[in-house]
């Protein structure tokens, strides 16, 4: 059995998304970053740009963020950014 990761995108007015997810691809300053099941503990500054959770479905979901922050750890990724709509 392939475990999940639990994945939250909040701004300061809503949280736009909360649920399982097989891979996250988020936007750094500097490119981007996969996060899988098991990846190390990580903190890291988001540009603007994309962020795709893969549900356990295979369902890509699609949002834009505007800066903010990502962060990793115990299968649990956290994205705090200031913006972020889902495209």
């Amino acid at each position: 059995m392939t475990s999940d990761l639990h994945c939250e995108i909040l701004t300061m007015a809503d949280s736009l998304f909360s649920g399982p997810a097989r891979f996250v691809v988020a936007t750094e300053l500097d490119g981007e970053v996969g996060i899988l099941p098991g990846h190390a503990p990580l903190i890291a500054a988001l540009g603007e740009g994309s962020v795709r959770i893969t549900n356990p479905a295979g369902k890509i979901e699609r949002f834009r963020a505007s800066g903010g922050f990502l962060h990793v750890l115990d299968d649990r990724v956290t994205i705090l950014t200031s913006e972020c709509v889902r495209v």
